[in-house]
This record gives structure tokens, sequence and C-alpha cells, in this order.
């Protein structure tokens, strides 16, 4: 479903993106890292909202630089800041979404898709009054009315409570079980080891590892966590100084 191969993005003399290779098949695939580890803006360039600076990359076997339209009439997108309007109702955000795709029979797969997020009692209320959870919800209807074969997702449960957490992922569980591809950052571990087929650790615009949870959990040894996997494979601003955390505490002991 997705193809990348060398792709790589520099924003001056920063490179956020270093030569990224990596496939995607119909799963559930979690990419993870630090703050600033290129995450978002590897997610941006396949979404067609920023251009590589090189290397290629194919989504639904389109290229997402020669062929943007095409890749965007496959897929949707939720970022992590809020995407929908808060002085219209939860219908009304869903029926401009699809509007903008030219939906044929628009009123019914609205419905639809309010129906599926479980928001049909509500969606004639504004979205100002609706909880963090219920918007995230209606995201995610507005990002399904197109029927997206790829759904790629920013930190989707960042900010949410247990409860909304726990019906998120539900509702994107239904969505691999319908055959939908899920790609989506977040940097919650435990919720990625539970949930996802397969993940990527990416450090500094690289991949440092990729695997199913089970594998890359096993390789580090009996009772491993994705957090040990993650802890092994990123480095801390003390380590990539040179120090140890050892080292770093002693120094900061003799200040």
């Amino acid at each position: 479903m997705i193809e990348i191969k060398k792709l790589s993005r520099s924003f001056g003399n920063l490179v956020a993106v270093d030569n990224l290779d990596l496939d995607v098949e119909n799963e559930i695939f979690g990419l993870l890292g630090p703050n600033g580890a290129g995450k978002s803006t590897t997610v941006m360039m396949l979404t067609t909202l920023l251009k590589p600076s090189s290397g290629t990359a194919k989504v639904c076997g389109y290229d997402i630089v020669k062929e943007s339209k095409k890749v965007r009439s496959k897929i949707s997108y939720v970022p992590q800041d809020m995407a929908v309007d808060r002085k219209l109702t939860g219908r009304e955000n869903v029926q401009l979404y699809a509007k903008l795709y030219g939906i044929p029979n628009r009123n019914s797969k609205v419905d639809e898709v309010i129906e599926m997020m479980g928001l049909s009692e509500r969606a004639g209320d504004l979205v100002a009054t609706y909880s963090g959870g219920m918007r995230r919800r209606l995201e995610l209807a507005q990002a399904l009315v197109h029927e997206p074969e790829v759904l790629f997702l920013d930190e989707p449960t960042l900010g949410l409570d247990v409860s909304g957490r726990k019906k998120i992922w539900e509702h994107i569980r239904m969505l691999k079980a319908e055959g939908m591809t899920i790609f989506m950052t977040t940097h919650y571990l435990e919720e990625a080891e539970k949930y996802c087929n397969r993940v990527a650790i990416i450090d500094k615009g690289r991949i440092a590892v990729v695997g199913s949870p089970e594998n890359l959990t096993s390789s580090i040894g009996e009772n491993a966590s994705l957090n040990d996997v993650f802890l092994e494979n990123v480095k801390t601003p003390e380590e990539q100084a040179g120090f140890n955390s050892n080292q770093f505490r002693n120094l900061l002991r003799r200040r």
C-alpha cells in the first residue's frame, strides 16, 4: 500500500528525514520516535502536503509528487491538531467534507459514518459542546466519508482519557477489519505494542528498527516491552553528546 525509497526532506541545513526506506502492507502500522525525529514530516510527505527533497514514495501505487491528486483520492489524513469547526454541528462538519469530495447521496453517507463513530445522538449539536474524544471521532467520520484505502493518523489518542483512547482504538481496529490500511504516529508505546501489526522506530530522520512488536520485544529479551526496544534504539541528548547516563548524573552533581 505504501512504498518508500530513499525518501529525504531537508529544511535548510536540518535533515528532518534521511534516506527513508519502508514498505507498508494492509495493516495497522505505527511510526514511533522522539519529538523531532521526523514522524510528522514523513506523514506530510506521504499525504502530499510536503514535497520531498529527494527519493520517491508511492501510496496505493501512485507517486506522491507526480500523481498527487490520485494519491489524495485514495487517502485521508487526521492531523494531530483539531480539524473540525467548533461553530458548526457535527453533521455540518461531515457534510462539508462530503461536499468537497463530491460524494453522491451525501446525506445517507454522512449519516452512515456518523453512526459508525457513535455520534448519531449528538450529530445536531455544536462541536463546541463535544468532549475531546467525541471531536476525535468526528474527525474520523470526516476522514471516512469518501471511503479511503489508506488512513493516516497523527497522534490519534493524544490528550484523551483512558475511556476516550479505548473508543478510538475500537474504531481503528474496526476499520482495519474492514480492509483499510492505517498508518499512524504515536507516543503511547503501550498502545502501539498492543494494537499495531508492525512498528518502525525513527530517530534523527532514520529508521532504527522495524518489525512486529512481538519480534522486536523478543529480540531484546524475555519480558521486554516495546518501551525497552525504544530505549535501546533511540539515543538521549546526553548519549548523543558522548555521555552515558551515569556520567551525566555525575556531571550534574558536580554542578
